[in-house]
């Protein structure tokens, strides 16, 4: 008779991924919109507080960054204690903080993590209001970017990294994510969602060759967070060991639903964005 115990079956967990970012009272935007997003994607999301933003859709009031203390005690805590298998930076506030961020991903890169990093470099919101010191432009430039598995900048952030004119054409998005990916040595997906025109069209620059990832324009609605909402989605994919062109692909597909389904939740005119949207393949 055979007495060894009933052998279990194996549990898959949820990749762990990690948002290092601001924090938005509205939700819709910030580590509260990549913490709806990793749901949806069934990923478990951890949290790296670098601002507390206080804002409605479409207005930002003020914004306050955390001590360089504490966001340092957040990231040594959660990489102690958890295999963190997917990250993403967005608001980093200021040259410290992006510096205490630049230094946590570099110790990771030492320790030989793969967890891939997507870096959204939030400058400002969409209301126009500045997200990001001057100051830590630079270290985006130097040590930020550099470590990236790849970049997600809108026309304006690209625009402002390069040093060029506003971008202004499908040409000269073509050109300015190479010029990009050659700059900072990462890959490079240039978003198109502010140029005018009935498509979307963003641009991914993989070091090799151009892809487009188009979707219709949806004319009648205005959320706030989509590009956080996007890297997010990109990082969720990517911790569950996507190939890039997929996970562009399909992230692309949950944005446009979600912008497709958003709805006036507040008093103001900006549409609330749809982090569980219905009918996505």
């Amino acid at each position: 008779m055979n007495s060894d115990p009933p052998t279990e079956p194996e549990t898959k967990h949820p990749p762990v991924v990690l948002s290092i970012a601001g924090s938005d009272c509205s939700s819709g935007a910030g580590i509260q919109a990549d913490l709806k997003t990793f749901a949806y994607f069934q990923t478990y999301g951890l949290t790296a507080v670098t601002s507390i933003v206080a804002e409605s859709p479409g207005k930002v009031v003020s914004t306050e960054a955390v001590s360089p203390e504490i966001l340092s005690a957040q990231l040594k805590i959660l990489a102690e204690s958890f295999d963190i298998k997917g990250i993403k930076t967005g608001m980093l506030a200021t040259a410290e903080l992006c510096e205490i961020v630049v230094n946590f991903l570099e110790d990771l890169e030492g320790a030989e993590s793969t967890a891939p990093i997507v870096v959204d470099p939030v400058l400002m919101a969409s209301s126009g209001a500045p997200l990001l010191d001057p100051e830590a432009l630079e270290l985006y430039r130097r040590r930020l970017l550099p470590l990236a598995t790849l970049a997600t900048p809108n026309l304006d952030e690209a625009a402002a990294l390069l040093n060029l004119p506003p971008i202004t054409s499908h040409q000269e998005m073509d050109s300015a994510a190479r010029k990009f990916t050659g700059q900072y040595q990462c890959m490079t997906l240039l978003k198109g969602g502010h140029l005018d025109g009935s498509d979307a069209t963003d641009v991914l620059w993989d070091g090799t060759e151009i892809h487009d990832f188009t979707a219709a324009r949806i004319h009648d609605k205005t959320p706030h967070g989509t590009g956080c909402t996007y890297s997010a989605a990109i990082t969720a994919l990517l911790a569950h060991d996507y190939p890039l062109l997929e996970t562009i692909k399909s992230a692309k597909d949950y944005i446009t639903v979600a912008i497709s389904q958003s709805e006036a939740l507040s008093n103001s005119e900006i549409d609330t964005l749809n982090h569980f949207p219905i009918s996505i393949d």
